[in-house]
Formats: C-alpha cells, sequence, structure tokens
C-alpha cells in the first residue's frame, strides 16, 4: 500500500497586487494566513508567524521598532490582527540584561507584558524571543511534515547540510524558551547568509527582508526537503505492508462499534469525544511490519507531542481473524496496562515542583488493519490530535526512508508535557460548559423545535447529530448550527426513524463521528385532526408509526449504546399536551402523545439502574418557527375551533392560562433543563411547557 505524499508541489499563492496596497502588519498577517492555510507547511495552531516593524510610539509619537508575533494561541490559518502580539523591539532587548541562566529561563516569561506596545491585550507566546532576537526583518516557524523529517533524522545535522547545502544552518535539540532565543541570534549574526535554521527534532526557521521574501524562502525550503526526501527514500515504509486493511465499511462499522465501548472506559473522570481517520497515510502505517516498534518511540516536534501524548495505544486485533469479542475481552487490562506504565513515565521524570499526573489515558489508539481514533476532552480537539498524529506518522516515513528515526527522549518530552508554563496556560482555561463532552442525538432535527433544541445543547457545550427524514431542510439545519456553533460539534443524517435499520444507521453515525450517545432528544413529529369517524385506518397507522414506534426504536438503540458505555444517560421526549388532554378530532394524534408518554415512564424504569434517565416535555400550540404547523394541521385545527387559519396563534394564546405564546425556543430550554445534571435526580417526569393549561395538570 504505498501512499502518495502530495499530489501537487506546494506553490506561491503571493499576489503582488493585492499585497501593493498593504501596510506592514497587513502583510504580516498575510502572508500567516497563506501559510496556514496548507497543512503541509503547518499543523493546525502550529507555527509562528512575525515583522519587526517602525511605528509611531503613542506617548511620544517617534518612530520606534516594534515586533508583530503571533500570539498565544490561535492558528495561523484564521487569525486576525488582533490575534498578533506588539513588543517594543528596545525593551526586548533590554530584556537580555535580566537573564540569568538556563535554569531561570521560565522567569523572562513575566517580563513581556512589561515590553508591550500600544496597551496591547494580546499575550506574548513563550516562542516572542525566538523570532525578536533573530537579527532579520521578518520570520517564519513551521513545522512542515517534510522539514521535520530530516530534523528527526539520527543523522539531522550531516543531512541538514547535505541537502541545503549550507543555506540552512543547524541548532541540536532545546525546549523552546529564551535560552534558545538567544542561540538563534547568534547564529543568525554568526551566519548572515543563512536562509533559515533547522532545530533537531522540531522544526524550521526562515527568514527574509520582506514579507514575500521570506513567505517564498520558506515555501522553497520546504518544496526542496519534500524532493529531496522523494528522491532519496531507499526503505519500503514502516517496514513495508504486514497485513491487507479491512474493507471500507468493514472499518467504518469495526469502529463505531468499538467507540462507545472504548469511550465508556476512559471517560469515568472526564467526558471524552472521539474520531476516526482511516485515512490513506493511517492505513500504511497500521497495516505496516513496523507498527509497534515505531509507535513505542513516540513522536519527536513538541507541537505533536503536546497534543498525542507520550505514545500511542495499539490494540490488539488482527484484521486477518476479525474477532471483536476477543478485543473487547483484552480492553481492560490493555488500558490499565497502558495507565500504569504512564504513571510510571510520570514516576521517573518529575522534578519537585512538576504539576500532579494528568489523566493516564491515552488520545490516540492504532487498530491494525482498521485506522486510528483519536479521544479528547472536545471533538475539534480529538480531530486535530489526529491530525497531528498524521504528521508524526508522515514524519516517522520520512526519517526512516533515508535514516533512522529518533523521537524524543523521554525526560524531554516529560518536561514539554508538564512545564509550568504549559501548565499555567491549561489553568487560564475556561472552564468548561455544563454539557462540555456529551452527545446528543436530536430527532426531528430540521423543525423548529428541532433546531432550537440543538441550539440550545451546543451553545452549552454538546456535540449534536441531527436526523431527519427531509434532505433539504436537514442540510440548511446543518449548515446554519454549524455556522455558529462551529463544523467540529454538527452531524447529520437524513432517516426514516420508523425504520429499525435507518435507526441503527443513526446511532452508528452518532457514534463513528463523536464516540457514542449521551442525550437522545426524541422530537421527530407529525400532526393529524380529523373526526373520528374519519380518521382513516392510515392516518392512524401514520401517528402511530412515527410518535410510538419510531420513539421506540430511537430509543432502544440509544438505551443499548449509553447502556454499553456505562456513564449514564438522558433521554427527553417532545411529546404535547394532547398526551395528558384529549382533543376532539385528533383521537390519532391525542393517543400517540399519551402512548409517547407511557413509553417513557416505562424506560425511566428500566434506565435507572444504569443511571439512564427518562424524562417528557409537554409543548402545546407551538406556531412560530414549526413546519408542523406550515402544513395541513394549521388548517384543520382552525377548522375544529371554528376560526381563521391566520388566527389560530391568537386563539392558542388567549386560550391559555397566561395569555402568552409558546416558542421553540421556550421547549429548548425545557429540554435541556432535563438533559443536563440540572435534573439530574429527575427522571419520569413530565414538564409542561403550555402557559397553562388546568387540564394537563398532572396528578
Amino acid at each position: 500500500m504505498k501512499v502518495t505524499q502530495q499530489q501537487a508541489p506546494i506553490t506561491s499563492l503571493w499576489d503582488d497586487k493585492a499585497a501593493a496596497a498593504m501596510s506592514e502588519p497587513e502583510l504580516l498577517l498575510y502572508r500567516s494566513n497563506l501559510l496556514g492555510s496548507d497543512l503541509r507547511i503547518t499543523n493546525f495552531g502550529g507555527g509562528n508567524t512575525s515583522a519587526k516593524v517602525m511605528m509611531a510610539d503613542p506617548l511620544s509619537g517617534e518612530q520606534v521598532e516594534v515586533l508583530w508575533v503571533k500570539g498565544s494561541g490561535g492558528d495561523l490559518g484564521s487569525i486576525k490582527l488582533d490575534g498578533f502580539s506588539t513588543l517594543y523591539m528596545d525593551k526586548l532587548n533590554a530584556l537580555k540584561s535580566r537573564y540569568r541562566g538556563l535554569a531561570l529561563e521560565d522567569e523572562m516569561v513575566a517580563y513581556l507584558p512589561h515590553c508591550t506596545f500600544n496597551l496591547n491585550p494580546r499575550a506574548a507566546s513563550i516562542d516572542t524571543p525566538l523570532h525578536a532576537y533573530i537579527d532579520r526583518k521578518h520570520v517564519d516557524h513551521m513545522h512542515p511534515d517534510a522539514v521535520i523529517a530530516i530534523a528527526a533524522c539520527a543523522g539531522s545535522q550531516a543531512l541538514t547540510q547535505k541537502i541545503f547545502e549550507g543555506e540552512l544552518g543547524w541548532l541540536p535539540w532545546q525546549r523552546p524558551g529564551y535560552d534558545l532565543g538567544l542561540k538563534l541570534e547568534q547564529v543568525s549574526k554568526a551566519q548572515p547568509n543563512l536562509k533559515g535554521i533547522i532545530l533537531e527534532g522540531h522544526g524550521l526557521f526562515t527568514w527574509g527582508d520582506t514579507a514575500k521574501s521570506c513567505y517564498e524562502t520558506t515555501l522553497a525550503i520546504i518544496k526542496r526537503a519534500e524532493e529531496w526526501l522523494a528522491a532519496n527514500s531507499k526503505q519500503p515504509s514502516f517496514g513495508g505492508q504486514a497485513i491487507e486493511p479491512l474493507p471500507s465499511e468493514e472499518r467504518s462499522a469495526l469502529a463505531a462499534k468499538l467507540m462507545p465501548l472504548l469511550r465508556g472506559k476512559i471517560s469515568r473522570d472526564e467526558y471524552k469525544l472521539g474520531h476516526f481517520d482511516d485515512s490513506a497515510a493511517v492505513l500504511e502505517f497500521v497495516c505496516s511490519r513496523d507498527l509497534q516498534p515505531l509507535a513505542a518511540l513516540g513522536t519527536s516536534c513538541p507541537d505533536h507531542f503536546l497534543r498525542t501524548k507520550i505514545r500511542p495505544f495499539v490494540i490488539d486485533f488482527d484484521p486477518l481473524k476479525p474477532d471483536f469479542d476477543k478485543l473487547v475481552a483484552g480492553l481492560d487490562q490493555a488500558l490499565e496496562e497502558y495507565r500504569a506504565g504512564y504513571v510510571a513515565y510520570y514516576e521517573r521524570c518529575k522534578h519537585d515542583n512538576s504539576p500532579a499526573v494528568r489523566d493516564a489515558n491515552p488520545i490516540i489508539y492504532l487498530i491494525p488493519g482498521v485506522g486510528m481514533l483519536s479521544f479528547a476532552k472536545d471533538k475539534a480537539t480529538a480531530r486535530i490530535a489526529g491530525e497531528f498524529y498524521v504528521n508524526a506518522i508522515n514524519v516517522m516515513r520520512g526519517a526512516n526512508g533515508v535514516d533512522t528515526y529518533v523521537g524524543l527522549p523521554e525526560q524531554e518530552a516529560f518536561d514539554i508535557e508538564y512545564w509550568l508554563l504549559e501548565e499555567a496556560k491549561l489553568q487560564r482555561m475556561p472552564k468548561p460548559k455544563s454539557l462540555a463532552g456529551r452527545i446528543a442525538l436530536v430527532t426531528g432535527g430540521a423543525g423548529g423545535i428541532g433546531q432550537a433544541v440543538a441550539k440550545q445543547l451546543l451553545q452549552e457545550g454538546a456535540c449534536v447529530m441531527l436526523t431527519d427524514i427531509d434532505p433539504e431542510a436537514l442540510s440548511q439545519a446543518h449548515a446554519d448550527l454549524a455556522k455558529s456553533a462551529g463544523k467540529d460539534s454538527v452531524g447529520s443524517i437524513v432517516a426514516n426513524i420508523t425504520s429499525e435499520a435507518e435507526v441503527e444507521s443513526v446511532l452508528q453515525a452518532a457514534s463513528l463521528r463523536f464516540g457514542g450517545v449521551d442525550l437522545l432528544i426524541s422530537n421527530a413529529g407529525i400532526a393529524s385532526s380529523a373526526p373520528l369517524e374519519d380518521t382513516t385506518l392510515e392516518i392512524w397507522q401514520r401517528n402511530q408509526d412515527i410518535l410510538v414506534t419510531g420513539y421506540f426504536l430511537a430509543s432502544r438503540a440509544a438505551f443499548r449504546i449509553m447502556k454499553q458505555q456505562g456513564l449514564g444517560g438522558s433521554m427527553v421526549f417532545v411529546a404535547s399536551k394532547n398526551g395528558l388532554v384529549a382533543s376532539a378530532g385528533a383521537s390519532a394524534y391525542c393517543t400517540a402523545k399519551a402512548a409517547e408518554i407511557h413509553l417513557a415512564r416505562c424506560i425511566a424504569l428500566e434506565g435507572a439502574p444504569h443511571g439512564i434517565r427518562v424524562n417528557v416535555v409537554n409543548p402545546d400550540a407551538v406556531i412560530r418557527g414549526s413546519r408542523i404547523w406550515d402544513g395541513k394541521w394549521k388548517q384543520e385545527r382552525a377548522q375544529s375551533n371554528k376560526i381563521e387559519a391566520d388566527d389560530v396563534e391568537k386563539f392558542y394564546r388567549d386560550r391559555s392560562m397566561l395569555k402568552l405564546s409558546v416558542l421553540p425556543e421556550d421547549i429548548a430550554e425545557a429540554v435541556y433543563f432535563l438533559a443536563s445534571d440540572k435534573a439530574g435526580k429527575s427522571t419520569g417526569n413530565i414538564l409542561n411547557v403550555d402557559a397553562g393549561n388546568a387540564g394537563a395538570f398532572t396528578r
């Protein structure tokens, strides 16, 4: 299985016409966005750019040199001008007199705010000295796989000289910090003809006198590294192929089956979300002869390591004799051994002032013949961790093709992972939202109530899988929600919930995309109105199929996964006031809604021993934003109540005790309450959201 490295060469996207009208800070932004748009150049959130710009001091009005550099956090591909820190270069240079040596270099970070230009609130990153002290106006620091492959070779220094023929300098591995900044300054001044420097096991620095020349030098160096590796690789990737991957559908099915089980085992202290990757690069690695020994070496680049932990977890699975039950049977012991190994690594490497040991569960899971799983506290982090490990795979392929790959030494890895500056950054992270790490499935997700519920759950930190029978409406709902909540947090699948097979496919899709399911919001619905003698068997059966059978199928499938996870769960049925109060001319609908409510009570009884709560929200007359009321139902209820269709909302509002209209957002609030830990001691209950209807008072 040969993986094609890149289908198209890296080429300059610089537009002279567009750049002509830009200021120096705008050119830095332009360059940064171009670099960050190509993951071959640097990974998400990785890399850094800077420019030294002459600007008017806001106090004196005099021209002073200001360092513009990517601030702490952020991503080059999407950064805006406010994502850059700005610092006085004269003050940064003055800091050299405060430096007390390598053992105390971390204290220099506290001085950076004192160098801030123009009260810029963007915090400076620990990489700031690395850019400040290089004796060039424009500097790029990237993590391209091809260059890291050279940097991670046992013969990295000699290879750098051979490939780049003196155009790049080389520095041995050193943790990024103030001292490395001074070393970069020394090299850049001592060898003024250099175009950049390779940092052993880490990445690439390049520079230029203009934004454009810096950008194009960066591209040229990466392209040269790619071409040299491709032309000189002599060894089969990862020792050659050992096994064939399973067919695509079987890979996805196994991953979807495994992810809820695995998620349950690693989410005891914090909910985790998963991501599955069976791309060509991943399959080449997990099907290779050297999978086990290479995985054990871990990664080299600090950016890779911080996202993926000391090493991945290789699952014991033989795709030639696929035995899922055997895989699961050995999982607990294997995970315990991994966790024990991680704690032992912590004990071997810790310092007197090291932070307490963190979650010992793996982040990256490699399955021979199947692919890679990654789990983290949110979906984006899980996906990005997987992407970083793909970077590591590419690095190992390139390094072993021309030399011998070398991972980050254990103590160095620990000192990065448990760096006090990284710990301080973690402590500054905002408190998780109330549904962080939870996975919600919303049926009828394209309707007014369904979208309002999904939006509310997303705002509280959940990931949401939408399902609906209407493909166009579902696609639009997905797009709208992803625009506001981010594409990682939203998934969708078209399905008819009256079909057992399609419901199973929905749960499989949720498991494959996010890792399982914690919250089921059964909301799919229809409405019908007809006198008893005019109620056809077809109308009756359609209500039963969607409002009873559909709810049964969705809850049964979700219940099974919740039990597998062992994390509890919550189901909320969106029923109706009509499930408690009979209405003339709607026998099929009212009966089905009553059955819905009773089904919820039955499931609550069975779910309680497993921590699975089941509750009901009863709306009434949610007219605005409802697709049900846009159809025949509005006309039918108008006729039944002997009013005009345009007067239906006013009629129901005036009929309520509170004289208020009930909106989709009102139902969403009630659903969120019952789904969340705020109602953690509530099950088998009914919450009416009907603006007051005495007949619906529960007894």
